[in-house]
């Protein structure tokens, strides 16, 4: 049973020592907090979205048009938000969604190990980015017990692709997460605006780098000759994948594939009939595409279609009370990006482990006030647009 709650009581009885949390619980001061400490260039890389926002806005917005009906004359004294996924129990719902930029978050530029000892410190497993300063098996590494989980962007370069799948099954992780909407990248204004896009300065590509597929395609190191690496890089990213791709991605690994980026209901029965061992719900939390509804909206029909498969549910996700909304909607897990991101940039793995807690303090307190003692009582529960 779980006691996420009671992380109050230790702020409420600091306090009475003149002791302040040392970090934000609230999203609106910790992410006004993290874009002072980013600086002007990581801030619109890690806030900024594709178009004028709006997808990316709605993503947050849309949370506040679902409601929750308290149940009352329910012993919820005790918690349990432990889930069952793939093959294993986990003690929270909650993971810690793939971000290509948190390498660059903390101070000494190794926000991956970071964010991957905030997963040790609260078991909140952590969806590791192709795109990071720290190679993946080091990553994985100081994930210590808790397990993780591996998310590919595809190369065109098949063997290159191979190198990196076969690579994080090798290191331990326990599912293979395949974003499909970023072979190519949306129209970001305020990257656009400042020329700023992080890659092609050299940065968070250090699992290309130290590739050896990779490698062999250089004529000199990446040591050597960055400039080229670099532009190497940039010519084998970005695969599109079809339907049909399904069949050597299920035959080159042993790892349940996750399909990430999954929206329409039709794409999840086809991901299904296709071989996946997850659908992912996401739109890329409004970054590659603008114009679309947010993700929350869509997720209910996506959970019905995928015909008892797990589904993973990111974008928008500011709070435990947005976690347990998603999970009142059929989401299996619910991962949570931008906020731990900031976490890291106020105080490395300890701020992110402070934000990972505070999510799930109040996630465990609103089951507690709501009368829902477990995650399938939330579930039964549901949640009503208003």
């Amino acid at each position: 049973m779980s006691y996420f709650g009671a992380m109050q009581n230790e702020i409420y009885n600091a306090g009475l020592q003149g002791i302040l949390p040392e970090f934000p619980v609230d999203f609106a001061t910790l992410e006004k907090r993290a874009h002072e400490a980013l600086g002007p260039s990581l801030t619109n890389y890690v806030a900024g979205g594709c178009g004028d926002e709006h997808t990316q806005d709605s993503n947050s917005s849309a949370f506040h048009h679902w409601g929750m009906i308290p149940r009352m004359m329910v012993d919820a004294q005790e918690r349990d938000l432990s889930i069952e996924l793939f093959g294993m129990k986990l003690p929270t719902p909650l993971f810690m969604a793939p971000i290509g930029l948190t390498g660059e978050a903390t101070q000494d530029k190794h926000g991956d190990i970071a964010a991957a000892q905030a997963s040790a410190a609260t078991g909140v497993p952590l969806c590791a980015s192709t795109l990071a300063n720290d190679s993946m098996e080091d990553v994985h590494s100081a994930c210590g017990d808790t397990p993780g989980f591996f998310q590919l962007y595809t190369p065109r370069h098949k063997g290159l692709a191979e190198s990196l799948i076969g690579r994080a099954e090798a290191a331990g992780y326990k599912a293979l997460v395949v974003t499909l909407d970023t072979w190519v990248t949306g129209w970001r204004p305020r990257d656009l605006n400042a020329s700023n896009f992080p890659q092609l300065r050299g940065k968070v590509l250090h699992n290309y780098f130290c590739d050896p597929v990779f490698r062999s395609l250089l004529e000199k190191p990446p040591e050597e000759d960055p400039k080229t690496a670099i532009m190497t890089w940039a010519a084998t990213f970005g695969q599109v994948l079809t339907w049909d791709d399904m069949k050597w991605l299920k035959s080159v690994t042993k790892l349940p594939i996750v399909l990430k980026g999954i929206c329409h209901p039709d794409d999840a029965k086809k991901a299904v009939d296709t071989g996946a061992d997850g659908i992912y719900c996401s739109n890329h939390g409004g970054r590659q595409a603008n114009g679309g509804i947010a993700t929350i909206d869509l997720l209910e029909d996506v959970v019905q279609a995928s015909g008892g498969v797990p589904v993973l549910f990111d974008s928008g996700i500011r709070s435990g009370t947005d976690v347990v909304k998603a999970l009142a909607l059929g989401a299996t897990a619910v991962g949570v990006g931008r906020p731990y991101t900031y976490g890291l940039a106020l105080g490395g793995a300890k701020g992110a482990e402070f934000v990972l807690r505070s999510i799930l303090a109040e996630a465990d307190l609103l089951m507690a006030v709501n009368g829902y003692p477990t995650l399938e009582a939330v579930r039964a529960a549901g949640a009503q647009r208003v």
